[in-house]
């Protein structure tokens, strides 16, 4: 057996012990890593531990922290606050808010992981406070991240364009970004459907209450149109389930006002989001270190405040993400990938082939960066074009979208933003396996389905 399907082989074991056992699935990927690594390809553990992604682990850390400064100082609550008159109280509003403003972030260009970075703390803040499921406020902004990802000034689109017209298939850009918005829309559609959005479509955040400056662990207020609003205390029913049963109830707590930052770090704050958001989006830099940097330039400004929320960077997802991304180049420098694209171009019917490119990149990108995979993936499928009656632009739309939706999962950059930034209505572990759930759920069934609305009719 030769190394490329050793790796495949070790890829899955870790994937079902991790899921089977409560063992952190980056403690594995080390493991499986070092093993398949040394013994299997024969490397040492400089060369295997060089497979890291810096950049990725540096984002979550740096994010994870400047939002927990944010909440520490009640900027968080703020945000959430202000925020409420872009739906007008309409509850159902908000996550479509969220996918909408992703969604544009990243159509003019911004990184799919920084538009997350970026929006995913706030709309899971909105999602902690109304009682909105949080899968679903996750994945909406995934997902809208997703939406907008393709179009032609993005860095998705300008990647997949670049490497068509290298390899002389030709100018696609309105197709593969049509393609991905119409694709992503869908499937959040699906989720608000499915996660209790119908039940939130009858509620309004109960005027005036936003005023109160609650804590972000309060439950906030609502009450249903046409009905009497509950005083004082608000009517919040639970709006959504989770695949793993009903959704998670939060702890309503008080809090001192005279606890909560003061204006002055309200605006440092909010400045520092600014200054981070143009950092990243403007001068196109690392947003991990802008964020890292943002977050320590607050911690100088006030030492005796933030001292402690170090500890509250969600050093578990660091692991994860780590771990599974120091795999991810063990997968690549096996050859995995390719062996797997290569025995699909083998195959006589070229929409089968055409099926299996679509799985494998789905499959490879739910662990690995999508950005690195569709440089590789793309030129693989050239000999199945050449051999079958496929449109070039639709089948590149179809292993670009199979290769992209599955970033909801919590191995992959977006995903694991949402894992890191859960809010506190839901416990971690409980969060991980929804995402989880969901991921495989997208993973099995979603290349499937979008070959079958690409590839499928033109064969």
């Amino acid at each position: 057996m030769g190394p490329e399907w050793v790796a495949i082989l070790a890829l899955v074991a870790l994937f079902v012990v991790g899921t089977v056992l409560p063992i952190n699935m980056g403690a594995l990927a080390y493991v499986a890593a070092w093993f398949v690594g040394m013994y299997a390809l024969g490397l040492d553990e400089a060369e295997i531990l060089g497979g890291i992604s810096a950049s990725l682990v540096l984002t979550l850390i740096g994010v994870t922290y400047l939002f927990a400064i944010a909440r520490q100082n009640g900027t968080v609550d703020l945000i959430v606050r202000k925020s409420l008159g872009l739906v007008g109280g309409r509850v159902a509003f908000i996550p479509w808010v969220m996918f909408a403003v992703t969604a544009l972030i990243t159509s003019i260009g911004a990184a799919s992981p920084a538009a997350c970075a970026i929006i995913g703390p706030i709309a899971l803040g909105f999602a902690g406070r109304y009682k909105i499921s949080p899968l679903m406020m996750g994945m909406f902004v995934v997902h809208g991240a997703q939406a907008g990802g393709f179009s032609p000034i993005s860095i998705y689109g300008t990647i997949t364009n670049s490497v068509m017209i290298e390899n002389g298939l030709g100018d696609a850009s309105i197709t593969i970004f049509l393609s991905s918005l119409v694709v992503n829309l869908l499937l959040a559609a699906v989720l608000f459907f499915a996660l209790g959005g119908t039940k939130l479509m009858s509620m309004r955040i109960a005027p005036g209450d936003e005023a109160l400056a609650p804590s972000p662990h309060h439950d906030g207020p609502l009450h249903r149109d046409r009905t009497s609003a509950t005083s004082g205390t608000g009517a919040t029913p639970t709006t959504g389930t989770s695949p793993a049963g009903t959704a998670a109830a939060g702890t309503v707590t008080t809090v001192d006002p005279a606890t909560l930052g003061s204006t002055r770090d309200h605006v440092l704050t909010i400045l520092a989001f600014v200054a981070v958001a143009g950092v990243a989006l403007g001068l196109d830099r690392d947003i991990g270190l802008a964020a890292i940097t943002a977050a320590v330039v607050l911690s100088i400004i006030s030492p005796n405040k933030y001292k402690d929320t170090v500890k509250q960077i969600a050093w578990p997802t660091v692991l994860l993400v780590a771990g599974v991304s120091t795999y991810a180049t063990i997968l690549t420098t096996a050859g995995s990938p390719e062996a797997v694209g290569l025995w699909a171009a083998g195959l006589g019917a070229a929409a089968i082939g055409a099926l299996i490119l679509c799985y494998v990149g789905g499959v490879a990108s739910a662990f690995a960066s999508s950005t690195a995979l569709l440089p590789v993936i793309i030129p693989i499928a050239i000999p199945l074009i050449a051999s079958g009656n496929i449109s070039a632009g639709l089948f590149v739309a179809a292993l670009a979208v199979s290769s992209t939706i599955v970033d909801v999962s919590p191995f992959s950059t977006n995903g694991a933003l949402m894992l890191a930034n859960r809010p506190d209505s839901i416990g971690e572990q409980t969060y991980y396996r929804q995402i989880l759930t969901y991921s495989v759920i997208v993973t099995l069934a979603g290349p499937l389905l979008v070959w079958a609305a690409l590839v499928l009719p033109g064969w």
